[in-house]
């Protein structure tokens, strides 16, 4: 896949989901895009799972096949890792997987990774991080790779800038900026100056993210920064039409039915690609976000909790939607929060 390639991705891709451990699943993903989403990126892949061919690594490296009728277009990967021993064949089997890009995770403020030194903690040594770098661009030579930073480690060691022109430096195609640093996690208003920071440094195109809930609020970021395209991670959850430009002009009663559409469209992709122990669990998780700001959203997620089967998940999903659908023309909207 040409590197080049990239920006004109990007360039469709303006307003896009963000990978996010644990929820940007296929089914997820695919939601998101029929909803408007540009290209998204999967649930984060830790190349020393995957080098050991764990079962969750494998299922999140895998592409849809053609019958399932899941296209989710552009289909870039996120590796988490730190060595070239691991990093490496975990590249190269993503592009053999079908990844049209590889991302590579250098933002996780989890304790867990960044303790073995994934994830943000690959912002600390800059010129050890520089030399894995260079080592995957060599070993994928045609395929695009991307990053995806913080602000830096702490409010005394903000480096995003310094790591950016890094990037561009080893051959890096784009950047992910989350202008948050590990220290604040997902704590306190996102400073985007930082991200502007970095569009003013480097040459290749720069992506934002943080506190971005609504499509006015990336055009906004993109207006005040000067990023080419934004990802759109915590605002989508139980939100996934976030990324359509037509939802906001819509009437209450064609908003109820556009949501409801998209909940059960969602369900059944679960159904279709997970197991029916993975599809309750998964559909319990993403309904507890749908049900935000609904009346009785408590009750609902109580109701969810102790369901083990998708039969038995769908039928607390209709029984307390059906109070909620519009009928003589008073309409009461199950918009989730924002």
């Amino acid at each position: 896949m040409a590197r080049e390639s990239i920006r004109e991705w990007l360039a469709a891709s303006p307003v896009r989901l963000a990978p996010m451990a644990a929820y940007t699943n296929v089914p997820f993903r695919q939601v998101a895009v029929t909803c408007g989403s540009g290209y998204t990126t999967n649930e984060e892949i830790d190349a020393d799972a995957l080098s050991r061919d764990n079962e969750r690594a494998l299922l999140s490296a895998q592409t849809p096949p053609p019958e399932s009728g899941i296209a989710l277009g552009v289909v870039a990967m996120q590796l988490l890792g730190c060595t070239e021993e691991t990093m490496i064949p975990a590249a190269l089997r993503l592009v053999e997987a079908g990844a049209h890009i590889v991302d590579v995770n250098m933002g996780c403020p989890v304790q867990k990774i960044v303790k073995r030194g994934k994830g943000a903690a690959l912002m600390r040594d800059v010129p050890a991080t520089a030399q894995l770098l260079t080592a995957i661009r060599r070993a994928i030579p045609d395929t695009p790779l991307t990053i995806k930073i913080r602000g830096g480690w702490s409010d005394e060691h903000q480096n995003a800038v310094e790591v950016a022109r890094m990037a561009q430096d080893v051959g890096v195609d784009a950047i992910t900026v989350h202008p948050r640093t590990r220290a604040q996690l997902y704590a306190g208003r996102a400073p985007w100056d930082v991200i502007g920071d970095v569009v003013r440094a480097v040459d290749i195109p720069v992506t934002g993210n943080g506190d971005v809930h609504s499509l006015a609020d990336a055009r906004r970021m993109m207006d005040e920064t000067g990023c080419v395209s934004v990802m759109i991670g915590r605002g989508a959850l139980g939100r996934p039409w976030v990324f359509d430009p037509a939802y906001d002009a819509l009437d209450d009663v064609a908003k109820f039915e556009y949501e409801t559409d998209v909940i059960e469209r969602h369900l059944d992709l679960m159904e279709t690609y997970f197991s029916p122990n993975e599809a309750a669990f998964q559909a319990k998780k993403h309904l507890m976000y749908y049900s935000n700001g609904w009346p009785g959203a408590t009750l609902i997620r109580r109701e969810l909790f102790d369901k083990r089967w998708m039969s038995e998940v769908r039928e607390v999903f209709a029984m307390r939607l059906r109070p909620l659908r519009p009928a003589g023309g008073v309409p009461l909207v199950i918009t989730t929060g924002g």
